[in-house]
């Protein structure tokens, strides 16, 4: 399995010559809320260029926003469905969006009538659509940006639009932060997995046993793989064991200690330590 790292759209460059050095097999492009004019036929070239003989793919491009509520988030997702394929992948990660302060259950019948006409786009330039699972600081009761941060939206979700183009951009850090397990959720969702992030956490139970985890307490911080609480090795085996086919991408900036200065020492260990739980 390819072991990547997510490089930000508004720091291409940078972060690919970065990943390259690094010794990463594989980059995901991400975007957060919009492109900024990003053409993909142009950033092909200079991807291109850095890459060289080195190997190093691009596994998808991230758009992280609100297409329910945003017009010109739509248009932009539009756009990476039927430009995608210029950056050599077929996957495009976003969120599933939201009606900020309203429910999950709310939002579905503009999700089904948003995503509809998106996994149709879709299907046309055979692209496939990951919905990553933040929860972005929202929750059943009143979402913010992503209704597609749990099991039970999840349901909901692929029901209304039933799509072979339609799956999940999955990583544990999110659900641990739920207070779900990762691996038995990964046991039953892996065929529907099209992308993994590498991003994991760690949930401070005793902290939770005192003051609870609803009450505006921090219990649960974002970790690289290898300093959370996530067996890596098992979720290696369910993904290949579940015939997924795709690469662990570092999802890094994050971390509150591998973070500034030290973000490429992070994302390095992160590496080598995937390479690792690989081989076992």
């Amino acid at each position: 399995m390819k072991i990547g790292t997510c490089i930000r759209g508004q720091h291409l460059l940078e972060d690919l010559e970065t990943a390259v050095a690094a010794g990463f097999d594989t980059v995901e492009l991400y975007f957060n809320e919009t492109l900024a004019g990003t053409d993909f036929k142009e950033i092909s070239s200079s991807i291109k260029e850095i890459t060289g003989n080195y190997g190093v793919t691009v596994s998808g491009a991230g758009l992280y926003c609100n297409p329910l509520q945003s017009e010109k988030a739509r248009k932009e997702l539009e756009y990476c469905i039927e430009n995608v394929h210029l950056l050599g992948t077929d996957f495009v990660g976003t969120f599933a969006g939201a009606i900020p302060g309203k429910g999950v259950e709310e939002a579905i019948p503009a999700f089904k009538k948003v995503f509809t006409r998106l996994t149709k786009l879709a299907e046309y330039h055979g692209t496939r659509i990951g919905i990553e699972n933040a929860h972005m600081y929202g929750h059943w009761y009143s979402a913010t940006c992503n209704i597609g941060f749990c099991p039970r939206a999840w349901e909901i979700m692929f029901n209304e639009v039933q799509s072979g183009c339609l799956g999940l951009e999955w990583e544990p850090s999110h659900q641990a932060g739920q207070l779900i397990d990762p691996l038995m959720q990964l046991e039953e969702w892996v065929p529907k997995v099209f992308h993994v992030h590498g991003k994991d956490a760690h949930v401070d139970y005793g902290h939770i046993k005192k003051y609870g985890a609803w009450f505006g307490e921090s219990y649960c911080v974002h970790r690289f793989p290898g300093m959370g609480d996530t067996d890596w090795e098992k979720i290696i085996h369910i993904l290949e064991r579940g015939g997924y086919k795709g690469d662990i991408t570092v999802e890094g900036y994050h971390d509150p200690v591998y973070c500034g200065d030290r973000e490429a020492d992070g994302q390095k260990m992160a590496l080598i330590y995937l390479r690792e739980c690989c081989r076992q």
